[in-house]
């Protein structure tokens, strides 16, 4: 069962959003290198009538750089809901019905996480990180996990910026349905990157990517990377389209109906098994992005 505390996160990130966005609005007048930063995202789909279909996603990057250090907190989620239509009534009255609405989750995943970097030198540095997740349709009810490592600067210019990181970590998690040969709890290795490179003034183009390697189990490795490309419509406003591969060569299990045949054949359910979900998962995501 999950915690009840959790169900209120995707009304609390628009608020932290908007208390972010006060933060650096009042900083407005101060340099751009002295002062807190925002930068925003949303995207929203909406289908009514005979198909009917809402998805709502957000995310949010806070931080502000030092002369030797820096800092940002990111938030994020997405939530996708389905309407579908059936008939409740006498199977022996086929005129006497009645058509009902059964909304559906069909998508969820958040995730807040924050970083503190150090530099020791130009191009070497230290930082620690803290973070939790959760996606419920890959298995994951709740994920924490610390970070503590080094990194390489190896380009930081106007139009090009690139650092690798190597952390020790360590990680609980909690899955949706419970693996009796897992262990919840294990110390791990992280190697990431993060490359920014601008084309001209108006397109920016990110690839991030994060190779987790669980101690305890070297059989289970994650990957997440994302790519995207951002075109500024002004000083502030911009459309980005993202493309995500999460990569679990362990994936969690999940809970399926069991049926004595396809449903839409008539197919009667029977009980519930529990298999090993995918291993990889891919978000495609449109969305508006505020500068702050």
């Amino acid at each position: 069962m999950r915690e009840p505390s959790w169900r209120a996160l995707p009304l609390l990130l628009p608020a932290a959003w908007f208390a972010a966005w006060g933060i650096a609005w009042a900083q407005e007048q101060a340099p751009p290198e002295n002062r807190w930063q925002d930068t925003a995202e949303f995207s929203y789909v909406v289908t009514a009538g005979n198909s009917q279909t809402n998805t709502l996603g957000f995310k949010d990057k806070l931080w502000k750089k030092w002369d030797s250090s820096g800092f940002e907190l990111n938030a994020g989620g997405v939530r996708a809901e389905a309407t579908a239509k059936f008939a409740v009534g006498d199977p022996n009255t086929p005129t006497n019905f009645e058509i009902r609405d059964e909304t559906k989750l069909s998508a969820e995943s958040y995730y807040l996480n924050g970083r503190y970097d150090r530099k020791v030198s130009p191009r070497f540095f230290w930082f620690v990180a803290a973070g939790w997740d959760r996606n419920t349709f890959s298995g994951i009810e709740n994920r924490y996990t610390g970070v503590a490592g080094v990194g390489n600067t190896w380009a930081d210019t106007d139009t090009t910026k690139f650092r690798t990181d190597y952390s020790v970590t360590y990680t609980k998690e909690d899955d949706v349905v419970k693996n009796p040969g897992f262990n919840d709890s294990f110390l791990g290795a992280r190697v990431s990157s993060n490359l920014l490179r601008k084309f001209g003034a108006t397109t920016t183009f990110t690839d991030d990517l994060v190779i987790d390697e669980n101690l305890d189990d070297t059989s289970d490795l994650r990957a997440n990377m994302i790519n995207s490309v951002a075109v500024a419509m002004s000083k502030r406003l911009a459309l980005k389209v993202s493309l995500q591969w999460l990569y679990d060569h362990q994936p969690a299990f999940g809970m399926f109906d069991l049926f004595d045949k396809e449903p839409s054949r008539g197919g009667v359910k029977s009980g519930s098994v529990t298999h090993e979900l995918d291993t990889l998962d891919t978000v495609l995501t449109a969305s508006l992005v505020v500068n702050i």
